[in-house]
């Protein structure tokens, strides 16, 4: 592969929102909280990175460019309500002004739902994303919010959505409003230098599945498809090297790119990827983007004869042997095992017994309906058991 020149990748883009792209802009922090009318930023991150060096680093840096900025970082790997109402009440001890999303998508999440919800007066769950439960916002109430990812996978920098789980049921459910897309994204590839090799691998199938179910669900939207396209072409050039050496800040950058490209080509739909993801995370705890990247060569395989002149373009555009759909499950399946993902649900503790549990609850999930193949209860019972089991048939 060529040596890239670091310098070469750096650019300012409004597409969808406004993002910084580059190397070292971290920098830029205090610069984007002023422009959004902060003075008094609330920092959201996880437990894990809260230890780490860069979120003080970052902290300090807005404090010292007069711009107090405390921490808060009470968010599970899969977060739930009381995450939030325990950062809007981090927000108003701060008298804050404004919401840093710092983090992966658990953060990301959890600090765009924070800054809805410091205006609001109904409770979360009057925002999920059904019918036109979004008009029920009072939109201004709402907080700017800067993102910072520091993980390649979710895309939640760009994403108007939050993924919250419910601890009344157990569900995931999507809080939404337009105006939860951040208004600047700093993309800092050099954030996520040193991002341990599993949890590298397991945020660019994320970003994969995005980018991937994006492209296969129906509907005409070709601006989404061509992004897709691209974002899976660098992932397929550029994920190994990023599990490989977590240093390479090139393959950093682009799997930083490939993330945030699948977060916008998404909004043309997902699938039965995401449909038995999320009711899977919120009762075992598991890794989304680790839970996709093992359910994806089972769907793939189920939506096949719906998908096949897609696979064929997608297989010839990203330089596959041969270009069919078989091919393409073919690739998914070394990938996977290039980079440590696991084969079968069953060896993430989760067994092909839970079907009759996870199937409805797939069956009801905002992703299923832009499947390729229309998906029953049944149809997803058939196939959580295929991932459990390892039938690829």
């Amino acid at each position: 592969m060529a040596t890239i020149d670091l310098k070469t990748l750096r650019g300012n883009w409004n597409y969808p929102t406004a993002v910084r792209f580059g190397p070292g802009r971290i920098a830029e922090l205090p610069d984007a909280c002023r422009a959004l009318g902060m003075t008094r930023p609330l920092l959201v991150t996880d437990p894990g990175l809260a230890k780490l060096l860069m979120v003080d680093q970052a902290a300090a840096r807005n404090t010292k460019a007069g711009l107090p900025t405390v921490v808060f970082a009470d968010v599970k790997p899969n977060p739930v309500g009381k995450n939030v109402d325990d950062g809007v009440a981090a927000f108003r001890a701060h008298k804050a002004d404004g919401v840093i999303a710092f983090g992966g998508g658990s953060a990301l999440d959890v600090a765009k739902a924070i800054a809805l919800m410091v205006g609001q007066t109904r409770p979360l769950w009057d925002f999920e994303d059904r019918e036109d439960w979004y008009t029920r916002v009072n939109v201004a109430g709402m907080a700017p919010c800067v993102a910072v990812p520091t993980t390649s996978g979710t895309g939640s920098e760009v994403g108007r959505v939050s993924v919250i789980t419910d601890e009344r049921d157990h569900v995931k459910k999507l809080i939404f409003h337009a105006r939860m897309q951040p208004a600047i994204v700093i993309d800092d590839p050099e954030l996520t230098v040193g991002l341990p090799a599993g949890l590298t691998a397991a945020t660019g199938m994320d970003a994969l599945s995005h980018n991937l179910e994006a492209y296969c669900a129906p509907g005409f939207h070709p601006m989404a498809e061509g992004i897709a396209l691209e974002g899976m072409r660098l992932i397929r050039d550029w994920l190994p090297a990023a599990v490989k050496d977590g240093n390479d800040v090139a393959a950093r950058s682009y799997m930083m790119v490939a993330s945030t490209m699948g977060a916008t080509a998404f909004q043309k739909g997902l699938g039965a990827m995401h449909a038995l993801s999320h009711p899977i995370g919120a009762h075992f705890d598991t890794h989304h983007g680790r839970t996709n990247a093992v359910v994806m060569p089972y769907v793939l395989a189920f939506n096949r004869a719906a998908i096949e002149d897609k696979m064929t373009a997608l297989a010839r555009y990203i330089g596959l042997p041969k270009a069919n759909g078989a091919a393409v499950i073919d690739w998914v399946l070394e990938l996977r095992q290039t980079i440590g993902i696991e084969h079968t649900l069953k060896d993430l503790g989760v067994g092909a017994e839970h079907a009759g549990r996870i199937a409805p609850e797939a069956a009801r999930d905002p992703s299923a309906p832009s499947n390729p193949v229309p998906l029953d209860e049944a149809k997803l019972a058939t196939l959580f058991r295929n991932a459990a089991e390892g039938r690829l048939a």
